[in-house]
């Protein structure tokens, strides 16, 4: 489609009509003038694809793979993992003829009670990033587009059609952007879906300066934004703030609306070209993705390997769990049936054998083949395993009274006295955990904690396997020996989970999110989820990790941590400069100490230098995963560059690397830092900083030094005798608690204490000694 001779062809009113989906998941088409349509479906786990003759949404869908989640996913820390799902589901859309899949979800979890954080990748930007970066990578190598969603601070369910995100510039583009940021600039995606929400009083599908300052000038996003289904606000002030793509229909309603007042001239007729030229190009790629898709394939395009999918759903839950405990090395489990006194086992939970493998909501897939624990028992044939169920997720059976929970409760106490280890299935039901509604507490329900505490009463071992989308507390921990967090780990979790427990596989996966001790220890507790209209950020930049180092909270499991059936060690670190004066190589050692060949997550962390903004502890700036034999070792390398040390001036309204001293950690998790190093960086750059007659003396010096103009300002004054300063011969150690009163001066204070005389300050010289002071910035 030549898309300029098209866009001049149309009229005011077929142009208007492109602007909104044809019924639920397709775009308009004007066959006349030679414009297609193209499908969109749900994701990103799996392909949520709808019989065209449903109308609106529906639960019912076409068969396909459902892969794990994005919350397991990112336990991967394996970015060409997660770039080999996003190839498959770009074979699965082309098989199921859909041209952009909605998803991945990369928004931050501002508080693990959200009830969408099964959908999202990280509490941190850079994971969250970088996963993104790979699944949009792997989709769109298969010529079908992504919606990267949701552009931009969704990060709760409760009124998320109306509430007002209040979030200062810098917390927005430092952690809520931040990873838009990184996707759009390095995988380039075809879409972004904007969120339901406002951000500081204008809606997302409306906001100029998210849509078009930010995403288009300042990031070169050359593709197209779509609302999110229901998120059109206003639809003319929509189209002239960046937004193309209004979905669902609205029946042609808001299509009429915008057409007459293009007409009238109350939209900007270059703004109006732009938005349906954005769609004409969507439509564009859609359709010869198609067409090269095929070629490449020899035209067969309609099927594709489901058992091959399959596997590859298996593999990502069993890289993605993570093993938060193990006393005792109680797993793995012994998979020996022959000899004497063979181990016997008590697997107790309903969830092992009803799959608990995926969030509800619109991404939910209708699977080709789920495997639950229990049909995986049968590679384990000989092994001594007896089962229970512990408990019911029908919590309406058990208030009707249908089930006796006590009863159930009592065969699984029998059971687990009997058995050397007891393992316990449990996680959050789809009532807790579900797309439109936020979670009440961090618990789980009071009848699985009571089995668990009950269970470790009585069994020599107890092993507990969770299914959640979200952290949770446990009362329970320190009664219980291993703990092994499958997430919703998609339809292959059956076997991935035996494969674990048993020793096939060593746990390689590790926290993308904290685990907090409670829900009153977490950053946004006060102010999650707001009022009526209205939520406050007043966390700022200090969500997640970033949190809890700065408070030095104790918590129950740190980010990034997750332990695996061997032992590494670390060693031998050192930082290399490069040509520019921030990129820095990391090198250090990593060695597999252990009997048992596994894969370790090696985390690079900065810890940043002091200066005159507040910034966090430690930030996430590099990750690998790295598979090592017994008595294995490599030499481990990462690449840091200027971006690593910056923080976002929002005076400058960009990124800034402060000059300083900075530590350069190592570790497996946030908190399990094995190697440090310092390094001074020179950057060469400047902040925002203005001296004006509020500057402090202090913050002149740290910023530009004890220069010229400044000490004849001194001088003047008669401050360099009053308080005793070698102005000459000064250093930053020389600004003391002693003469904390004079660093700590505005400028226009000095006004008030000078002795007068010849050392009276006025109005002008200070003017002049401000002027002297900027002109050196």
């Amino acid at each position: 489609m030549d898309i300029e001779k098209v866009l001049d062809s149309l009229t005011v009113d077929e142009k208007a009509s492109l602007l909104s989906g044809d019924g639920f998941w397709r775009t308009k088409a004007v066959k006349d003038k030679g414009v297609e349509s193209i499908f969109m479906s749900d994701g990103p786990n799996g392909i949520r694809k709808q019989d065209e003759s449903q109308e609106g949404f529906s639960p019912e869908a076409i068969e396909a793979i459902c892969y794990p989640t994005a919350v397991t996913m990112a336990s991967s820390f394996d970015t060409e993992l997660i770039r080999n799902v996003g190839e498959k589901l770009g074979e699965e859309c082309q098989s199921m003829d859909v041209q952009v899949i909605l998803g991945p979800g990369i928004n931050m979890k501002r508080s693990p009670l959200c009830g969408r954080n099964f959908e999202y990748y990280s509490e941190d930007p850079f994971l969250a990033g970088q996963m993104g970066i790979g699944f949009v990578k792997g989709v769109q190598s298969k010529g079908v587009g992504v919606a990267l969603k949701h552009f931009a601070a969704n990060n709760q369910e409760t009124r998320r059609f109306v509430i007002n995100a209040e979030i200062d510039k810098r917390s927005l583009h430092e952690i809520y952007l931040r990873a838009f940021e990184d996707v759009v600039k390095q995988a380039k995606p075809w879409t972004l879906m904007c969120s339901y929400n406002r951000i500081n009083g204008v809606y997302s599908c409306e906001n100029k300066y998210i849509l078009t300052d930010v995403l288009k000038d300042k990031w070169g996003f050359d593709g197209l934004v779509m609302t999110d289904w229901g998120a059109m606000h206003d639809k003319l002030k929509s189209v002239e703030a960046g937004l193309a793509l209004e979905m669902p229909t609205s029946q042609g309603v808001r299509d009429n609306y915008l057409a007459e007042a293009v007409k009238e001239k109350r939209v900007s007729e270059t703004a109006f070209d732009d938005r349906v030229r954005e769609v004409l190009n969507l439509v564009n790629k859609g359709l010869e993705g198609r067409e090269d898709y095929k070629r490449n394939c020899g035209g067969a395009i309609d099927d594709y390997s489901k058992e091959e999918h399959h596997s590859v759903a298996r593999r990502v839950a069993t890289e993605s769990a993570v093993l938060l405990k193990n006393d005792k090395c109680t797993l793995p489990l012994s998979k020996n049936t022959t000899g004497d006194n063979l181990p016997k086992y008590a697997f107790i939970g309903e969830f092992a054998s009803v799959a608990k493998y995926q969030g509800g909501g619109s991404s939910h897939i209708n699977p080709y083949r789920v495997d639950a624990v229990v049909d995986a028992l049968k590679e384990y044939k000989g092994v001594k395993i007896t089962c229970a169920q512990g408990y019911s997720i029908n919590r309406e059976d058990v208030k009707n009274k249908k089930i006796d929970e006590d009863e159930l409760l009592d065969e699984a106490i029998g059971l687990a006295a009997k058995s050397d280890v007891s393992v316990i299935f449990a996680g959050l039901p789809d009532e807790i955990e579900y797309e439109s509604f936020d979670r009440a507490n961090m618990n789980l329900p009071d009848n699985q904690n009571r089995l668990i505490s009950e269970i470790a009463k009585v069994s020599e071992r107890t092993v507990v396997v969770l299914f959640n989308g979200s952290p949770i507390t446990m009362p329970w921990i320190d009664e219980v020996d291993s703990v092994l967090e499958m997430y919703l780990a998609g339809e292959g979790l059956g076997y991935a989970c035996t494969d674990l427990l048993f020793g096939t596989k060593s746990p390689s996966g590790h926290l993308a999110e904290t685990f907090p001790l409670r829900i009153e220890d977490t950053p946004a507790f006060t102010e999650f989820p707001g009022g009526k209209q209205n939520v406050r950020y007043s966390e700022g930049i200090y969500i997640g990790y970033r949190y809890y180092d700065k408070k030095k909270l104790d918590v129950l499991f740190p980010f990034g941590h997750g332990l695996t059936y061997t032992t590494f060690e670390y060693k031998d670190l050192k930082l290399e400069r490069g040509v520019g004066a921030c990129d820095i190589k990391v090198l250090f050692t990593l060695k597999n100490t252990g009997d048992c060949a596994a894969a370790e997550v090696p985390q690079v962390y900065v810890e940043n230098a002091v200066c005159d903004e507040h910034r966090p502890v430690r930030e996430l700036r590099g990750f690998k995963k790295i598979f090592l034999k017994p008595g294995e070792e490599k030499q481990i390398e990462f690449q840091l560059d200027r971006r690593a040390f910056t923080y976002y001036d929002i005076d400058l309204d960009d990124w800034y690397a402060p000059s300083g001293e900075y530590v350069i950690a190592v570790g497996s998790s946030s908190r399990d830092l094995k190697l440090k190093k310092s390094i001074t960086i020179n950057s060469g750059e400047k902040n925002s900083l203005k001296v004006d007659d509020m500057s402090t003396f202090s913050d002149i010096i740290r910023r530009v030094g004890f220069v010229e103009p400044l000490k004849a300002f001194a001088r003047k004054a008669g401050y360099d005798e009053a308080c005793q300063i070698d102005m000459e011969n000064f250093t930053l150690e020389d600004m003391t608690m002693n003469n904390a009163q004079f660093y700590e001066t505005p400028l226009h204070s000095i006004m008030s204490f000078n002795p007068g005389g010849d050392k009276t300050i006025t109005y002008e010289f200070m003017q002049q000694t401000i002027d002297a002071i900027n002109a050196m910035l």
